[in-house]
């Protein structure tokens, strides 16, 4: 069945007023019709299944019917990933919604070849991975800031997952995490500075990591970091 991302409150009865673009989509390249059904979630009151009340090739109201699923969050899981090329930061999002990241916020570094990103590109393709994941929310994507700023304001009490390619760290399911609060921090394709891994390495709330014996391109390094991540102490456990 369709699942749809819609902001309003969900409710039994609730109208719910589809955009633009969500409207096109049931109207005219799925073809649906007053009645059809199709569930849609907001991050907040659960998934929801929802009829279509009135439809327009701009325009389509649903109606609230019955929850199907109540609401809950996946792990609390930060994904800091430096500004790569398009394409890999794309798909890097796509892959963080799929694999559970409550943000993505992306940081420039001393070798970071970009230093800016469409936003609301990346919300977008976010918010897709999910509709198509199962997944009750929606990861945000940040604005990039540069690595100094993010770690001067540092939340206290969430650790700090660093993916150290040039070190001798302990493999990741070997660096015995604990669970709470984490974000995963992957470099931009040149790596880290030397300054930058002196400072990193010497923040107390930061675990050096290894992902392997090969340098990765970030798009693998942040798949196989959150993967790693949630066999160790995330939802994928038992």
């Amino acid at each position: 069945m369709i699942r749809l991302f819609v902001p309003p409150d969900l409710s039994i009865g609730a109208q719910i007023d589809l955009d633009e673009g969500q409207s096109r989509y049931l109207a005219a390249v799925m073809r649906l019709a007053v009645g059809d059904e199709l569930l849609v979630f907001n991050g907040r009151d659960g998934e929801w299944r929802s009829a279509i009340a009135t439809l327009g090739k701009r325009a389509v109201t649903l109606t609230a019917q019955a929850q199907v699923r109540p609401q809950d969050t996946g792990p609390d899981l930060d994904l800091i990933i430096a500004l790569v090329k398009r394409a890999r930061l794309e798909t890097i999002v796509e892959k963080a919604a799929e694999l559970g990241a409550r943000r993505v916020r992306p940081v420039i570094t001393e070798r970071t070849n970009a230093d800016h990103t469409r936003v609301d590109r990346l919300q977008a393709i976010a918010t897709e991975a999910s509709e198509q994941t199962g997944r009750l929310d929606v990861p945000q994507v940040a604005e990039a800031v540069k690595l100094e700023r993010l770690l001067a304001d540092w939340e206290p009490g969430r650790r700090l997952l660093f993916c150290d390619e040039a070190g001798d760290a302990a493999p990741v399911l070997q660096a015995g995490l604990a669970e709470g609060p984490w974000a995963i921090l992957i470099g931009p394709e040149g790596g880290f500075s030397p300054k930058e891994r002196d400072r990193l390495r010497a923040l107390p709330y930061a675990v050096a990591v290894s992902l392997g014996p090969r340098i990765l391109r970030a798009d693998t390094a942040a798949i196989s970091a959150l993967t790693l991540w949630q066999a160790a102490v995330g939802d994928w456990r038992p």
